[in-house]
Formats: C-alpha cells, sequence, structure tokens
C-alpha cells in the first residue's frame, strides 16, 4: 500500500477513537450517570488531528507512542469493567492498534532515504 493509504487509514482510526471516546464517556457507559470529565483524554488525539490530515510525519511518529495509552485503557477497563464498557474496551483497543500500525508504517515509508557513504 502506498504511504497516503496508510495515512487515510490512520485518520479512520483517529477519527473512531476521538467518536468512541467521547461517546463513551458522555452517553454510552460513563463512570458517572450524566457523562464525565473523563471526556477530556481525547484532548491529545484532536491535537493529532491536523497533523495526521496534512500527513505531517512527526505527528505520526508521536502518535505511535501516545497511542499506547488508549491501548493500555482499552485492555484495563475491556477485562475489568462489565456490561457496555467490556464491548467499547475491546472496540478501543482494536482501534489503537490499527492506529499504531498505520502510524508505525506511514512514518518508515515516508523516512528519507539514508545513504551510506564509504
Amino acid at each position: 500500500m502506498r504511504p497516503a493509504s496508510w495515512q487515510w487509514f490512520g485518520v479512520g482510526c483517529l477519527l473512531a477513537l476521538i467518536a468512541l471516546g467521547v461517546a463513551w464517556e458522555m452517553w454510552l457507559a460513563p463512570l458517572k450517570p450524566g457523562g464525565t470529565w473523563w471526556v477530556l483524554k481525547v484532548l491529545p488525539l484532536l491535537a493529532a488531528l491536523r497533523g495526521m490530515l496534512h500527513g505531517r510525519r512527526y505527528t505520526f511518529q508521536w502518535m505511535s507512542l501516545a497511542v499506547w495509552l488508549y491501548f493500555t485503557e482499552g485492555i484495563v477497563r475491556a477485562t475489568s469493567d462489565s456490561g457496555v464498557s467490556t464491548t467499547l474496551g475491546w472496540a478501543q483497543t482494536v482501534l489503537s492498534v490499527g492506529l499504531f500500525v498505520a502510524c508505525a508504517v506511514y512514518a518508515k515509508r515516508t523516512a528519507p532515504s539514508r545513504q551510506v557513504q564509504a
């Protein structure tokens, strides 16, 4: 696949994680009825959106590291919560892995070529 395909796959995963995070903490299964301040966890994802839309390699690099926080939260909530939160946790885990793969591959494929000088 071309780098642009990985870019748009990553943007899709990012948008899905943002939508999932907002819906989860506001309506689907908030920690407290009526929503919680945990919805602010999507702010780092929103910060990456512009850079990823513009194909900035640096944004893909730092997002490939930051996404592991969302992966960890997804695994913890998928295995320790009950009800809807379990399903949402697994969805967050899958989206996080997809975002990581897209970011890693995009960063690798857009890296400047390194030539060994003799």
